[in-house]
């Protein structure tokens, strides 16, 4: 067998490490943004109690929609950074941009599919 097949011993065995390095990525990735705090807040970022939030789509005031739906919103390019947000307990409208939750949501958003 040619030693650049992928499927050579030594390709599985780098594909192996790889893949256990990236899973301790992304444990310490979850941990780091389940114990990150809001700048000013003594709560953590994740609630215990679900979160809702009101958005302004094209120009109409939509919502409640939970993280999971924003982050449908995001995906479909429908909540972009200057989309204006509310959740309960913020005093005003504030853009997607300067909310760390949904700065969170953005970074977990898939990038779009581009088949080659």
């Amino acid at each position: 067998m040619n030693e650049d097949s992928f499927f050579s011993i030594n390709r599985l065995v780098e594909f192996g490490m790889g893949l256990a390095v990236a899973q301790q990525m992304v444990q310490t990735m979850n941990s780091a943004m389940a114990n990150m705090h809001v700048p000013g807040a003594m709560n953590p970022l994740q609630s215990v109690a679900p979160q809702f939030y009101y958005a302004m789509i094209e120009g109409n005031q939509a919502g409640p929609f939970s993280e999971q739906e924003l982050s449908r919103l995001i995906a479909e390019k429908k909540i972009v950074k200057e989309t204006y947000i509310w959740k309960p307990g913020l005093p005003k409208w504030e853009i997607a941009e300067k909310l760390p939750e949904i700065l969170k949501l953005v970074a977990l958003a898939p990038p779009p599919f581009q088949q080659k």
